[in-house]
């Protein structure tokens, strides 16, 4: 057996000692979740219903984490994971679970969330299925460490061990970049000498090509508009699934009746534009002055007349908007981490008739739901949409409204 690792806390297993347990859920990162006499294990590419056995590397103060050993009783829903990289690469966390499953288990996740960090008992739709399940991911940024010895080594992305794992392939990612992924992986070889240390690489394909420089210009058309934006800017990677995500964003928006919206992360102006001909006018805010450039030359090219996009400091977001909140539709898309205190107040203080929340961390969304139901918003709607199959990730759009007397 290893010797343990200096910090490791031998209660109430030994450090590599094997047990056997039954899995009977997900955590929402993707881990199978077991019990031993009451003691929770979480053993990641383990299913519901499976027992396994697992080789315990860390116990922590409520419960211990565990590597998958065997199944020794498999899941019906379990399937061949498609990638020969699946377990060692952490790109992927369910590529081993039927894709019915996957998007139950989406749904499910959602609604503990809301239970156990919200208090909230609410139904959540199915989650929307992607019409691609693979090859669907028109953006990958793969990594490399410093060379050594001139050479470069893994590139590719970070695996469980924290080390990065080389992937000449990825069966998530569009074609385009799988076509062009060998000769760009052969550059980096080449010029091995020239870097001084590790980097991050990006393939984007957009407009039927493959563009690797951040600064480059690239376009995306989603339904009848064509959007322009910076190669390395965010934009939703699943141009699939983007149209029914847009519509059911919008179908949410102008439901509440009000006659302007604002799109208050609105980066080139995604939503913003997508919305536009269901309200009398639309705002977009952004704090990047370049994103709300291109958001102002996507509305010209598209026709667009009644939106336009205010550059706003974070701790003035709402300055520049002469709309009535009463009035006002409000779409939210934060970064990962969630919306910061500081802008929560400013939302609410502005008082929009309906907030539509799209998260990509359905975890800090619910932890923001906490704080706008305080300020006086009901849930009215929550639908996750699937937009990184054989992955833990998805989107969540929760719908609010501001309720009576608030």
């Amino acid at each position: 057996m290893r010797r343990p690792p200096r910090k490791f806390h031998p209660h109430p297993f030994e450090y590599h000692e094997e047990i056997e347990l039954v899995v009977d859920s997900l955590t929402n990162l993707g881990a199978g979740v077991g019990r031993v006499d009451g003691w929770v294990v979480f053993v990641p590419f383990a299913l519901p219903g499976e027992r396994v056995r697992a080789r315990i590397y860390r116990n922590d103060k409520a419960y211990s984490q565990a590597d998958l050993v065997e199944v020794l009783e498999p899941s019906p829903g379990r399937v061949e994971a498609r990638c020969g990289l699946f377990g060692d690469c952490g790109g992927c966390q369910y590529q081993h679970l039927e894709y019915r499953l996957q998007l139950e288990w989406k749904t499910r996740q959602v609604g503990e969330l809301l239970r156990h960090m919200a208090g909230v008992e609410f139904p959540v739709e199915r989650c929307h299925p992607s019409p691609r399940q693979w090859g669907y991911r028109s953006k990958i940024t793969p990594h490399f460490q410093r060379p050594r010895d001139g050479r470069v080594g893994a590139i590719g992305f970070r695996g469980l061990a924290n080390r990065i794992v080389d992937v000449p392939h990825c069966p998530i990612a569009m074609d385009g970049i799988n076509d062009a992924l060998p000769e760009i992986r052969a550059g980096v070889a080449e010029r091995a000498t020239t870097y001084k240390k590790g980097g991050t690489l990006l393939l984007r394909e957009a407009g039927g090509r493959v563009e690797t420089d951040h600064r480059e210009v690239v376009t995306e058309r989603v339904g009848e508009l064509e959007f322009h934006f910076l190669a390395g800017d965010f934009f939703q990677n699943n141009p699939y699934i983007l149209p029914d995500f847009v519509a059911h964003v919008a179908e949410q928006a102008k439901a509440g009746g009000a006659r302007f919206l604002v799109d208050a992360y609105c980066g080139s102006g995604l939503f913003a534009l997508s919305l536009a001909e269901d309200f009398e006018k639309v705002a977009g805010v952004e704090v990047s002055e370049t994103s709300c450039g291109f958001a102002r030359g996507n509305a010209e090219r598209n026709g667009i007349a009644n939106a336009s996009f205010l550059t706003a400091s974070a701790e003035e977001i709402f300055a520049g908007i002469n709309f009535p909140g009463a009035e006002c539709a409000v779409v939210i898309d934060p970064p990962r981490r969630g919306c910061t205190p500081e802008f929560l107040a400013q939302l609410a203080a502005f008082g929009p008739a309906r907030v539509v929340y799209v998260s990509c961390d359905p975890a800090t969304q619910v932890r923001d739901l906490r704080d706008l139901c305080e300020a006086g918003y009901e849930l009215r709607r929550v639908r996750p949409f699937d937009l990184f199959p054989n992955t833990r990730h998805l989107e969540c759009v929760m719908t609010l409204d501001r309720g009576p007397g608030s």
